[in-house]
């Protein structure tokens, strides 16, 4: 399935690498005017690559259209700032993809309050602000679409593709996913769907940061892989596809 998304405009979080830069691409290379959000606006020194500048150029390259948005999801006035200059350049937001995530690592006795704070805030409290920033104006536009980028961690931290010390960043996911589910049938009636998308085993720059240098990637996939069944979701505006936890490796096989 390869879906048409030249009617969609659709806010893309963590858009500076990973998933969230393979979702911003792919989703424009379908038509979608796509709005890159994340904090790093400059490659810093012995950090990850990438910044939304990048992203976004990419795009435009490509003869698609999107905007950068620097954005912290931790911050509530950056996710205000967000919607709205989405509104203000595109004059709607028809989909939602919170993808930006914090991978907080440490095994339980090394786990600190802050470190649990980190993960609820940048996993969760993020989520639950910006769909209540998105929800007014895709009411008013008669639907909209929520995907909310989960991970097989919410029900087993100890995956084959995630090492110990993840139980914090499980915890967060598994909140995702009852928040999905819980808000589904509330927002279905107004047109929206909301749904969670687990990516699977992705290499992303932060997983080859993570992993040992002979680590066997042996079926993992690339970001792009994530595109076909995020593109999906996007679509799934006034349908009755919502509410589901599905999993990407999976679409075309087990759903939709």
């Amino acid at each position: 399935m390869n879906e048409d998304l030249s009617d969609r405009v659709v806010v893309v979080t963590g858009a500076s690498r990973g998933i969230g830069k393979g979702l911003a691409l792919g989703l424009a290379a379908r038509g979608a005017a796509v709005v890159c959000a994340a904090r790093t606006v400059t490659e810093e020194p012995g950090g990850l690559p990438g910044t939304i500048h990048a992203t976004s150029q990419a795009i435009t390259d490509a003869g698609g259209r999107a905007i950068a948005v620097r954005c912290d999801v931790g911050v509530p006035e950056d996710l205000d700032g967000l919607i709205a200059r989405t509104l203000a350049e595109f004059g709607r937001v028809d989909s939602l993809i919170n993808n930006a995530m914090a991978p907080t690592r440490g095994l339980f006795d090394d786990t600190t309050v802050d470190m649990w704070d980190e993960s609820m805030t940048a996993n969760v409290r993020s989520l639950f602000l910006l769909t209540k920033l998105v929800v007014p104006p895709m009411r008013t536009q008669g639907g909209g679409s929520i995907i909310n980028v989960s991970s097989g961690g919410a029900d087993h931290s100890a995956a084959p593709y995630m090492p110990p010390g993840y139980v914090t960043y499980a915890v967060a996911k598994a909140a995702m996913e009852r928040f999905t589910t819980g808000i589904a049938p509330e927002l279905r009636p107004d047109g929206i769907t909301t749904n969670a998308l687990r990516p699977g085993a992705v290499k992303t720059e932060l997983a080859s940061r993570e992993m040992a240098d002979d680590h066997d990637w042996t079926g993992w996939t690339t970001p792009d892989a994530v595109v076909p069944a995020a593109a999906f979701l996007v679509a799934q505006i006034d349908t009755d596809f919502t509410g589901r936890i599905v999993e990407s490796t999976q679409f075309g096989q087990t759903w939709p």
